[in-house]
């Protein structure tokens, strides 16, 4: 699974991306972040507050709830307004 980090996310994980292979529990967005927080105390400070995070698998907006499968791109961010 191929996961893309943006704007503070990115300073806070260390990385602006990474592959990894999550065991088969992790099957939505929400076990993902939660599984995510476990990987370091980097991981953990930049996930634990998931009110403040969008996410988008594929590059469609997705919920905590959305399904995942192994070969997905899950994209990191913080909310969004336009103007």
């Amino acid at each position: 699974m191929k996961l893309l980090y943006f704007a503070w996310l990115q300073s806070r994980v260390g990385l602006t991306g990474e592959e990894v292979s999550p065991p088969a529990s992790v099957a939505t967005v929400g076990d993902l972040l939660d599984w995510l927080k476990t990987r370091s105390d980097r991981h953990a400070a930049a996930f634990a507050d998931a009110d403040r995070l969008r996410a988008a698998v594929n590059q469609e907006f997705a919920g905590l709830d959305h399904p995942l499968r192994a070969d997905d791109e899950v994209a990191f961010f913080p909310p969004v307004t336009g103007g």
